[in-house]
């Protein structure tokens, strides 16, 4: 890992861009979820197409998704993969709990288990000998 970036810093940054991506992801499912999707034809999927790139909320989410990849790549220029990528399934949290939140989607007890699990590991990463 570079040492000119703190891994506070590093922590910092790999969780914005999980948090950017979570954002982009919400936008992307409300817009889809407006438009009712009927793929029993070519000319259906291309009018939803059109559709789809009329919402402005889905230049909100790829507007995050350029955010959430710029942040990236400026972590992976200052961490290596192996510690970046294992942290960056905060990911997973905060697409559970904005799907609970902000989409009012049920999230099941087998599921909440298996987001405390990934941050047990998320912990246990961060905390190990770098």
């Amino acid at each position: 890992m570079n040492q000119h970036v703190s891994i506070f810093a590093i922590l910092f940054l790999i969780i914005l861009s999980n948090v950017f991506d979570t954002i982009n992801q919400l936008f992307l499912k409300t817009s889809v979820n407006s438009l009712n999707l009927n793929i029993n034809s070519i000319r259906n999927v291309i009018s939803f197409i059109l559709k789809l790139i009329l919402i402005p909320k889905v230049w909100v989410g790829f507007t995050f998704c350029t955010l959430s990849l710029l942040v990236w790549l400026f972590v992976l220029s200052k961490a290596d993969l192996n510690y970046a990528f294992p942290v960056g399934s905060a990911h997973y949290i905060f697409i559970a709990l904005g799907s609970r939140v902000f989409l009012k989607e049920k999230v099941g007890f087998k599921r909440w288990v298996g987001t405390i699990f990934i941050i047990a590991g998320i912990i246990m990463l961060t905390c190990s000998n770098y």
